[in-house]
């Protein structure tokens, strides 16, 4: 299962700059080899990560469905409050909290499919503005009146959301502490405060390398982020870490990483990790178990 990926993701507006429109057509030709490809190696549930406003659109993960044999997850929620636009920034927590509520119970506008899982996001710079304590106080509203999880997009400064959670009465079982790896923000990050806290890791950006010929600014050594997660998972956590590789399969707006796929969790992920004496109980706990678990929905 592969946790924390994109099928088209952008940052809203994108969709007005004609220089990145793409047919149907193309958006086909560049996903469905990578889902189908997915699916024979063994994968069957893929967690579209893109947020209300980010190029969320599930009529065609339907489609996609249906031509790859990948279940997909639908969020709701938003990737930060500044990806959150003024119809939904100008929202009061309850009105907030009630359409999460509606997209997980009801469905997504008139598509009939129901998100599975929240997002939620500190703004650029890391830290929490007025409107992502809003965003957070609302997805711990609806999580706890659905039973479904909630997913956060970097783990900086997690003590506010925290708080949050506590105060609206969400375990920190059902929140998974996103991007807690990446080259930038990894070093800031207290992991180990959020396992003591209850919280599950994200090790979501595996194959964003600074090897890479033209690597993104969020980047890291390759061995950095194994050494990183391997300290997880053989010190006793592997039951409270997922991986993922936050890859982009159409990217909207932006040239996204060249080659970067989703199926770099088989084709490099799993496979180092065997390398590096990680059993196959282990890695089953990781990419099978705890994906599973943190997806169930409960009352």
């Amino acid at each position: 299962m592969a946790v924390h990926e994109h099928i088209g993701y952008g940052m809203p507006g994108s969709e007005l700059d004609t220089k990145w429109w793409k047919t149907p057509e193309q958006r086909y030709e560049e996903t469905v080899p990578k889902l189908r490809q997915f699916h024979e190696y063994g994968g069957r549930t893929f967690v579209d990560a893109t947020g209300i406003c980010n190029g969320r659109d599930v009529d065609y993960y339907k489609s996609l469905s249906e031509k790859t044999g990948v279940h997909i997850v639908a969020c709701t929620g938003f990737v930060g409050g500044d990806t959150a636009l003024p119809h939904f920034s100008r929202a009061s927590v309850d009105y907030l909290a009630r359409h999460f509520v509606h997209e997980i119970t009801v469905g997504i506008g008139s598509t009939g499919s129901k998100a599975g899982v929240i997002k939620v996001g500190v703004s650029r710079g890391g830290r929490m503005t007025e409107l992502d304590k809003r965003i957070y106080r609302a997805a711990a509203r609806a999580a706890v009146a659905t039973g479904v999880p909630v997913l956060t997009h970097l783990a900086i400064d997690p003590e506010p959301a925290v708080n949050i959670f506590h105060e609206e009465g969400l375990s920190l079982d059902r929140v998974l502490f996103g991007h807690v790896d990446d080259g930038v923000n990894a070093e800031k990050t207290p992991d180990r405060w959020i396992i003591e806290q209850g919280g599950r890791l994200g090790f979501d950006t595996f194959g964003y390398e600074t090897e890479l010929p033209d690597p993104p600014f969020w980047a890291r050594p390759r061995k950095d982020r194994m050494d990183h997660f391997l300290r997880f998972v053989k010190g006793g956590h592997s039951d409270r870490v997922l991986a993922s590789a936050d890859a982009n399969c159409s990217p909207l707006g932006w040239p996204g990483v060249k080659g970067h796929t989703v199926n770099y969790i088989f084709e490099v992920l799993i496979p180092e990790l065997r390398h590096n004496a990680v059993d196959e109980d282990t890695i089953t706990r990781i990419f099978v178990d705890n994906p599973a678990d943190f997806l169930s929905i409960r009352s």
